[in-house]
């Protein structure tokens, strides 16, 4: 189940409701998704990218296989942030996924993976692309922020998981 978007009266976020450094909003959260391998998690993953960016789903989906081609973005501990760049966005986008259960993402330790954060970046946007997965790679890092997500069981509250850590961080 995904939870309202804070919108304006058309379908863009309200400016300053995004957490992760204004990454995603919590419409961008998906509290146990349902996926049985590496292919449906992207898959579900670019349909929801592609309903926030207004891309193609198959584009976005291509995008995120040809990336995983190259290498896992499965980063260990149970966490992958696969990415990529795609020309017609304005801006980075994220979307975070807590899966139901774990599955086989070829992860560099081997071990399933649970917890996804996708970014999408514009085909030209340089440095903001490697500071987004910097910020996303040091807030995942978080043992006890990640335990907390897998614990939660609603969008709602794993956004404010990390609204909660990204704000301890800025302090």
């Amino acid at each position: 189940m995904i939870t309202s978007v804070k919108t304006d009266s058309g379908a863009n976020p309200v400016p300053g409701a995004y957490g992760c450094g204004g990454l995603i909003t919590s419409d961008c959260v998906i509290a146990n998704l349902r996926a049985s391998n590496k292919k449906q998690v992207l898959q579900e993953l670019a349909r929801k990218a592609a309903k926030l960016t207004g891309l193609d789903e198959g584009l976005i989906f291509e995008t995120l296989s040809e990336r995983e081609r190259l290498g896992t973005t499965g980063i260990g501990h149970g966490i992958a942030i696969p990415h990529g760049k795609l020309a017609g966005l304005d801006r980075v986008y994220g979307v975070f996924a807590k899966l139901e259960r774990s599955v086989d993402f070829d992860a560099i330790d081997d071990q399933p993976v649970d917890l996804i954060f996708l970014l999408l970046a514009p085909a030209n946007c340089g440095g903001d692309h490697l500071k987004a997965l910097a910020k996303v790679s040091r807030m995942l890092r978080d043992r006890i922020l990640c335990e907390k997500m897998r614990g939660s069981t609603s969008c709602d509250a794993i956004y404010a998981l990390m609204s909660e850590t990204e704000n301890r961080s800025a302090a």
